[in-house]
């Protein structure tokens, strides 16, 4: 019989709008500020933490909706802005800014058993949410001078290889190697390999002194990899410590442009983005001949090639200047307890790395290896152009012997606390940087600019959803009310599956395609509702009009929104930032426009209509 859906139908469809309903449901409840107090290398956030922030907030009189401790940090929702900048300002005083980071953030008010079922609200972009914008800088000095580092290695190594003796290799300004050799044979065979090698460019030669060169192709080869994988590597490590839907992208030749949506204060983003925290493995000086107290007096140089650095407790390590491997080969780094109850972190490196660990550890078994966790710090000073001057800071956090031979996987010991071990595992997993960052412009975008923003942006839903309903009721009656119905349950679903997307955040473009897609459900249901006018126009009966306007207009309705979901489609795929955003809007309101326009309204219709005999429709 014409126009009659079975029962599963019926139940789907109800099924999907109430799935949708739920998880569009968190977005109703909005957002707390609140505070958000997180641990610095290693520093522990426990319960006693919590209760020291409980205390602070009683002694000052201030309530607090809630104060929770989860992954180590410990969050507190206030009622309002005043409350949570004046909260702030006393606990950044309370606690030790070199232990803490006290920072401004937004909590999802969401009952606790939407969230036992995974609804969160929708993910916002920094123009609705509010946040924080940089613009980076790579210190390209600092890429360049680990180029150099590199390449010295590399020709000492080459040079042993093809037997060429040298005096020495060292590096000298201007991003120049001096090669000094040991006769003339030597200077002619070293000559002969340097032309041979693509990176390398003589510049001048002097008896048997020669000055090399990095090839320019080289250089600019350098400073754009520096800047991708910094990129690849920031991207990484704002996903790693759990920051909404940030936006990472180049800018220029040297720059990059982060977005954190939903981070207010920029003492938390600056943590994490400025993090430069990797790992050196040096071989220890261990020569018996060594005067290490007249080292350290001053009185008497370390040997040539040697330098030294301390641990944690101020114990001085001698280790040589050359770096077995650094974190750039580390691919992977998990934090566990040993059967001691002492942190370790288990280290994974790439092919090339595990080679040279493997050979290292191999010619040097039974001595000890260093190593040193690096980190870039702001040195207080600016150059001439105003750029900080960062400032290398090394610390040696394990000294081991070598007992046996291993390659890409080992683990480094010697870590103070749990939670040092958890973060230096993470900014390990995320990726050592592979130049220090600076920070040359930052903004913070205020919520009351997003509140206002996301207001514009309902009323622009509103009005929309409004003028169609008006329309629809007035030319198509009750299949005016099916239209409209379907257009609110379509808003519905576009939210909820938008709640639902972990790669979905919505932006003022976002608002955009969502608006234009209700244009389009609406499109849709007048092909549906005139190609049923005009059925029965043609003297049709009432139940063949409506089945075949329904059947009439869908290969029309299917052409034009498979085009737009292929444009949808490619907007996405070549598209950054917001035009991304409002690529998924529209595609995903394409998806619900056509489910609700078509299977929605036609069993509105097949419920009212279908399956008995009737002379008059409303339409």
């Amino acid at each position: 019989m014409l126009n009659r859906y079975p029962l599963w139908k019926y139940i789907m469809l109800v099924a999907i709008i109430l799935v949708g309903l739920v998880y569009a449901l968190p977005n109703i409840y909005g957002e707390d500020p609140a505070i958000q107090i997180s641990g610095l290398r290693g520093a522990a956030v426990n319960v006693a933490t919590q209760d020291l922030v409980k205390e602070t907030l009683d002694e000052h009189g201030i309530e607090s909706r809630a104060i929770t401790l989860e992954n180590n940090s410990i969050l507190i929702r206030v009622a309002d802005n005043d409350t949570q900048l004046k909260v702030k300002d006393i606990l950044s005083k309370t606690l030790s800014s070199s232990d803490y980071i006290v920072a401004l953030n937004l909590a999802p008010a969401t009952p606790v058993w939407l969230r036992m079922i995974g609804a969160e609200p929708m993910k916002l972009g920094l123009d609705l949410r509010g946040g924080v914008h940089f613009l980076m800088e790579v210190d390209m000095t600092t890429a360049l001078d680990k180029l150099l580092d590199q390449a010295v290695e590399s020709l000492k190594a080459d040079f042993k290889e093809n037997k060429i003796n040298y005096a020495s290799i060292i590096k000298i300004d201007k991003n120049q190697i001096v090669i000094r050799l040991n006769d003339d044979n030597s200077r002619y065979a070293a000559i002969a390999r340097l032309n041979a090698l693509q990176n390398f460019v003589i510049d001048s030669q002097t008896n048997n002194t020669l000055t090399v060169n990095i090839s320019e192709a080289r250089l600019q080869q350098a400073k754009t990899d520096a800047v991708q994988q910094n990129t690849t590597i920031l991207r990484n490590r704002v996903n790693q410590l759990g920051v909404a839907e940030p936006i990472v992208q180049r800018q220029g030749a040297d720059r990059i442009v982060v977005e954190l949506p939903g981070i207010q204060d920029t003492a938390l983003a600056k943590q994490i983005l400025g993090a430069t925290a990797t790992l050196e493995f040096r071989q220890v000086n261990e020569s018996s001949a060594i005067d290490m107290s007249g080292i350290l007096s001053g009185k008497v140089r370390p040997p040539y090639g040697s330098e030294i650095k301390y641990e944690r407790d101020g114990r001085p390590v001698l280790v040589y200047k050359r770096i077995v491997l650094t974190g750039d080969h580390i691919t992977d780094s998990t934090f566990r307890m040993n059967e001691y109850g002492q942190p370790l972190v288990d280290i994974a490196l790439d092919n090339a790395g595990g080679k040279t660990m493997f050979n290292f550890t191999q010619n040097n078994k039974e001595k000890l290896m260093a190593t040193l966790f690096v980190e870039y710090k702001d040195s207080g000073k600016r150059d001439e152009n105003g750029h900080v001057i960062l400032e290398k800071s090394e610390e040696v956090i394990n000294v081991a012997r070598i007992r046996d031979v291993f390659s890409d996987r080992f683990q480094i010991s010697g870590i103070s606390t749990v939670e040092e071990a958890k973060q230096l595992s993470l900014l390990l997993r995320a990726g050592a940087l592979i130049a220090p960052i600076q920070i040359i412009e930052e903004r913070t975008v205020g919520p009351s600019m997003g509140q206002e923003n996301i207001t514009q942006g309902l009323e622009s839903c509103f009005w929309g959803i409004a003028i169609s309903v008006i329309f629809m009721l007035a030319f198509y009656r009750l299949f005016g009310v099916f239209a409209s119905l379907a257009l609110i349950v379509n808003l519905i679903l576009i939210v909820g599956i938008m709640s639902l997307l972990p790669g979905a955040t919505l932006s003022m473009p976002g608002i955009a395609g969502i608006v234009l897609t209700v244009g389009m459900a609406v499109d849709a249901n007048v092909l549906i509702n005139e190609r049923i006018k005009e059925e029965l126009s043609n003297g049709r009966g009432v139940q063949q009009a409506i089945n075949e306007g329904y059947s009439g207009a869908w290969n029309s309705i299917f052409d034009a929104n498979i085009t737009t979901l292929i444009t949808a489609v490619i907007l996405y795929a070549v598209g950054t930032g917001s035009i991304k955003g409002f690529a998924i809007t529209l595609a995903i309101g394409v998806i619900t426009s056509m489910f609700t326009s078509i299977v929605g309204t036609r069993a509105l219709a097949n419920l009212i209509y279908g399956g008995r005999r009737v002379n008059k429709i409303s339409i």
